[in-house]
């Protein structure tokens, strides 16, 4: 049986009298790719802000455990960088590029993770130094062909459409070494085109052993997509299960997914 990559058991956040969340428990397994959606203020972004240090939970546990090494880790009042460190990266909602860098430069930004050369190397630029530098442009030109952007890689990131800037932002977040990705709903404002391929990039991820959490609104894209579903309404989990059990669930039937679903 897998271990769990991810354990969240009891998880909540108050905002002065207001629960944002209440009570969640959600784990994730090697290679799952996992939806959790709701409606606009259900809490989702709030989960992922616990999970990934921006707030701190008022109760409960964050538990991450390294598949390869098998080293726990609680995550409980760390900062987001060291998190990130541990092996979780994330992407926001609202995109946070840097619209004036290059593209490659955006993602070498994410390696900053895991360099070792200090100021002192930055100055005097030593053999090690240089070595590092070259291996950071190598992985991340790497990556750029993994999200299909190596063709624009001195593209100044403000100059790409937004699909394409949706994936460098996934891209910078992969040069951080993740084995868990946490996407903020990744497929916003695309059209069609976009999307489809968000989804084979997804896939792709995935099959080369990462697993992804994601938070996303099109049901026609979570339910093709996911491993399993987890479903939040004003701060509590409600439904969890297969895409299946999630869509003949009653209650998420009614209040998320209308009566008829094309999915």
């Amino acid at each position: 049986m897998k271990k769990k990559i991810l354990d969240v058991q009891g998880l909540s956040k108050n905002f002065g009298g207001i629960k944002a969340i209440d009570s969640v428990d959600l784990d994730i397994l090697p290679g799952e790719i996992v939806a959790l959606i709701g409606p606009n203020g259900a809490g989702k972004t709030t989960f992922f802000n616990c999970l990934t240090g921006i707030y701190a939970p008022t109760g409960g546990d964050i538990v991450l455990h390294h598949p390869e090494t098998g080293v726990r880790t609680r995550l409980n009042g760390m900062k987001p960088n060291k998190i990130t460190e541990k092996g979780m990266a994330r992407t926001f909602q609202n995109i946070r590029l840097f619209p004036t860098m290059s593209v490659l430069e955006n993602v070498m930004i994410g390696r900053h993770c895991r360099t070792k050369a200090f100021v002192l190397g930055a100055i005097f630029r030593n053999p090690a130094t240089r070595r590092e530098e070259k291996e950071i442009i190598e992985v991340s030109y790497d990556i750029l062909k993994k999200v299909g952007l190596h063709k624009l890689v001195n593209e100044e990131a403000r100059n790409l459409s937004y699909g394409a800037q949706r994936r460098l932002e996934i891209g910078r977040a992969l040069a951080t070494e993740p084995f868990l990705l946490l996407l903020d709903e990744p497929a916003a404002g695309m059209n069609p085109n976009e999307t489809e391929a968000l989804v084979a990039l997804i896939r792709k991820i995935c099959r080369e052993g990462h697993s992804i959490l994601l938070i996303e609104h099109d049901m026609k894209l979570v339910m093709s997509l996911s491993d399993r579903i987890f479903v939040m309404d004003y701060g509590k989990k409600i439904a969890e299960g297969t895409p299946e059990e999630v869509r003949s669930n009653p209650a998420v039937i009614k209040a998320y997914l209308g009566e008829d679903v094309d999915a």
